[in-house]
């Protein structure tokens, strides 16, 4: 939630403008209080009406529309903002900006302010990919401005490119993020592994679990929000990607390992989330087994390889977190992984705990250290519980 965060929502003349309603409405949502700034060409494309009654706020759309109804008490609009977001950007503001030219009142209201200023571009493909353009954005972003990269797909000029704004939900969330989470993990890599595996059977058939990945996911998300180079290996899952995070696709418990393996050199810290078969059909069959030609079948099962226990033989300074799924004896069992597997830290839920477990969005769990201390975290959220597993690393010596 954004309850007390003051956010200045800046549009530009893009045909996009129309979508600046709908970030505004979420925002507001979240709790936000939500200042708009017009430029006179943005303007164009959307009535500040719109904007005054979703904000409830007046809009501003030039340097003298300051007036006795905006009060910020006493305090000029530059520095009472926590963030300003501009969305749509044109390459016009983002051009301007970058060369320190303070000619209306977002630009003013730019140079003026100390605050985090996100990005959301719109423009023609050719204008994305024109050098000067991108010359502009490499020195914002040297300067410390962030981007939210606009997406691949039909353009209002009927061209098909990059420059479409990005979807308004990763541009809420990208608010979301930059005010709500500390920096803390800057400077680290950290490896998830997240989902199921499958293990084949036959070439239509396999063995599998009801991991969804949304725990795993959601930890990636949130270790990305908090400054992390995020590297996500993943079975498959129904969730959508998140740009920004190195995703890696695999099938089996033996890709899994290999990615993991591949990457381990890279990670100061390795979460695993996911949900790996401990068993796999020690044959499988060509083709697909016909059910009329057999009225019994016999799967002769092998075990898969412990990734967990090899990363915990090699692990050295790395930081290792496992998870723990059971019915039974929970913190016993938990307990007993942990040190086998030489973890730092377990995540042990409770499969038979109301409204949690696999594929819900929510999730109880106790939080176990190589020393022994438990920690219960109630029923919450996923991305709740993801921050204060994050939390509980960064205590980790």
């Amino acid at each position: 939630m954004l309850k007390g965060k003051k956010i200045i929502l800046g549009i530009t003349g893009s045909i996009a403008a129309y979508k600046a309603a709908e970030i505004l409405s979420l925002l507001k949502k979240k709790g936000a209080d939500v200042f708009v700034i017009m430029t006179e060409p943005a303007t164009k494309f959307v009535q500040p009406l719109t904007f005054s009654t979703l904000s409830g706020h007046p809009v501003i759309t030039n340097l003298f529309s300051l007036n006795d109804q905006i009060e910020i008490k006493h305090v000029s609009l530059s520095q009472w903002a926590d963030l300003i977001l501009i969305a749509p950007a044109t390459a016009n503001i983002i051009g301007k900006i970058a060369h320190g030219i303070a000619d209306d009142m977002l630009t003013t209201t730019v140079m003026a302010s100390k605050s985090k200023v996100i990005f959301a571009p719109a423009m023609n493909k050719n204008m994305i990919s024109n050098p000067i353009y991108q010359e502009n954005v490499k020195k914002l972003v040297a300067l410390g401005y962030e981007f939210i990269d606009s997406e691949y797909g039909l353009l209002a000029c009927g061209e098909v490119g990059e420059g479409r704004l990005a979807d308004i939900k990763e541009i809420v969330d990208k608010v979301d993020h930059t005010l709500l989470f500390k920096k803390d993990y800057k400077n680290k890599t950290v490896l998830i592994t997240a989902s199921c595996t499958r293990e084949p059977i036959d070439k239509v058939r396999f063995i599998s679990n009801y991991s969804s990945g949304k725990m795993g996911f959601a930890l990636a998300d949130v270790a990305q929000a908090r400054g992390a180079r995020v590297i996500l290996i993943t079975g498959p899952t129904c969730l959508p990607t998140v740009k920004g995070i190195d995703t890696i696709l695999i099938n089996t418990a033996e890709e899994m390992k290999n990615e993991v393996f591949k990457c381990f050199k890279k990670a100061d810290i390795i979460i695993s989330a996911a949900a790996v078969a401990d068993f796999r059909p020690k044959e499988i069959f060509s083709g697909k087994i016909k059910k009329e030609e057999t009225k019994k079948m016999v799967i002769e099962l092998e075990k898969t390889s412990d990734i967990l226990y090899e990363l915990g033989k090699k692990k050295g300074n790395k930081i290792l977190v496992g998870f723990a799924a059971e019915t039974e004896n929970l913190v016993h069992n938990a307990s007993k992984k942990l040190k086998e597997k030489n973890l730092d830290l377990i995540i042990a839920n409770d499969l038979l705990a109301k409204g949690a477990g696999f594929g819900s969005d929510k999730n109880t769990a106790k939080i176990i250290d190589n020393k022994g201390i438990v920690r219960e975290l109630p029923l919450m959220p996923k991305t709740d519980m993801a921050e204060k597993i994050l939390d509980e690393i960064l205590k980790i010596n």
